[in-house]
């Protein structure tokens, strides 16, 4: 089996509870997707949250799931694919939602996408910190949009934002050792 990798997504209610999660296995040598899971965690969704609406808007099957029966299904999915990393845009938050997935490798694709020094596709106009980062504008929508797909707009559903975001790192073409780890 060639190496792979998992991008992941979540998406919290008013409690910052997660009541959402996608996630893509990819192959590391052409980021190509080989299989995903999109699960609900129906206690968290009855809060409620910004992104409510967007939850089951997508072809992707749904899985409706207590969490630690979500978590034990994404935990054999990942292990079944071998996958020792997991990428998330602004990786750190992902991984403190989902604490029991600590023992994995967790990369962040923003920490390469917002970089200057990283990003030849970052137009010379937008203000950067001395460290090459963007000052603003550099989220998951704004990133794919400098990255040339103009009309983007973000669903913030977790599957579909899991794709955008292994989206990105095609486009960015960087190798996936490349990606810092948190």
């Amino acid at each position: 089996m060639s190496r792979r990798f998992a991008v992941i997504d979540t998406e919290t209610n008013w409690n910052d509870e997660v009541m959402s999660i996608g996630v893509l296995i990819a192959r590391c040598k052409n980021f190509k997707r080989t299989d995903s899971r999109h699960y609900i965690l129906p206690k968290a969704e009855a809060v409620g949250g910004m992104y409510s609406k967007s939850m089951r808007v997508t072809s992707h099957e749904i899985l409706t799931k207590h969490r630690n029966d979500a978590i034990d299904d994404l935990r054999y999915l990942l292990d079944s694919n071998g996958v020792d990393d997991l990428f998330a845009y602004n990786a750190s938050f992902d991984n403190r939602h989902l604490p029991e997935l600590s023992d994995f490798c967790w990369r962040d694709i923003m920490k390469v996408a917002a970089y200057k020094q990283h990003n030849p596709s970052i137009p010379n106009h937008m203000p950067c910190f001395k460290t090459g980062r963007l000052r603003r504008g550099y989220g998951v929508e704004p990133m794919l949009q400098i990255l040339g797909i103009e009309d983007y707009c973000e669903s913030h559903n977790a599957i579909i934002d899991a794709r955008d975001e292994l989206k990105i790192m095609e486009l960015l073409g960087y190798d996936i050792d490349f990606y810092p780890e948190i």
